[in-house]
C-alpha cells in the first residue's frame, strides 16, 4: 500500500506543503499555496489524484491553521492538527546539530513526522476545533477581567490623588477588614 504524508506549515497568508512517501520519495517538492479559496481547491483536487491512502498532518499553531484544516477536513481528507512542540522535539533523519528553521524545512519535518507516526494519527474533527475556540474564548475573558481590574483600581488610586476626601461622598459595602472602596 503507498502512502501520502502531506504536511501543511501553515503561516498567516499561505501555507508550505509538501508529499512525501515512504523512504522520503518526494512526490511533490515543498511549494506554497495562498490562502485563497481557489488555490486551495486546486490543492484539493491535486491531492485527490492520488490513488492511495492520503494523510493531511499540520502544527495547530495560533489561530491560522483552522480554516485550513477544516477546508480540508470537509473534502473528506484524514487530517491531523499536531501541536508544534511535538514536531520541534520530532528529531527523524534530521541532523539534530544542525537546526534550519525555513518553512520548507518545516513542511518536510512534519511530512516525515507524519510518515513516522502514521498509525499513531488521529482524525482532526470539529471539537478540536470548538475546544481551541473555548480556550480563547476563556483566555479573553480572563484578559478583560484582568484588564477592567486593573483599570478601576487605576481609576480610584487617580481620585484619591486629586480629590483626597472623596471617599466620603461614595458608598460601598465595607469589605471583610473594614475598608471601603
Amino acid at each position: 500500500m503507498n502512502m501520502n504524508a502531506v504536511s501543511i506549515d501553515v503561516s498567516k497568508r499561505k501555507s508550505t506543503v509538501t508529499i512525501l512517501r515512504p523512504g522520503g520519495k518526494a512526490v511533490l517538492k515543498p511549494f506554497n499555496v495562498p490562502h485563497l479559496s481557489s488555490d486551495f481547491q486546486s490543492l484539493i483536487n491535486q491531492i485527490r489524484k492520488f490513488d492511495s491512502e492520503t494523510r493531511i498532518v499540520m502544527e495547530c499553531t495560533g489561530r491560522y491553521y483552522e480554516p485550513v484544516a477544516r477546508q480540508l477536513s470537509h473534502a473528506g481528507f484524514f487530517v491531523n492538527a499536531v501541536n508544534p512542540q511535538i514536531i520541534r522535539n520530532f528529531q527523524g533523519q534530521d541532523n539534530p546539530l544542525r537546526k534550519v528553521k525555513t518553512d520548507k524545512a518545516d513542511s518536510i519535518k512534519i511530512a516525515r513526522y507524519t510518515l513516522d507516526s502514521w498509525d499513531k494519527l488521529k482524525q482532526y474533527n470539529l471539537m478540536d476545533e470548538l475546544r481551541s475556540q473555548q480556550k480563547t474564548m476563556n483566555r479573553q475573558f480572563d484578559f478583560y477581567m484582568r484588564h477592567k481590574t486593573a483599570m478601576k483600581n487605576n481609576l480610584i488610586g487617580l481620585i484619591d490623588q486629586i480629590y483626597p476626601r472623596a471617599n466620603i461622598y461614595f458608598d460601598s459595602p465595607a469589605r471583610e477588614d473594614g475598608s471601603q472602596k
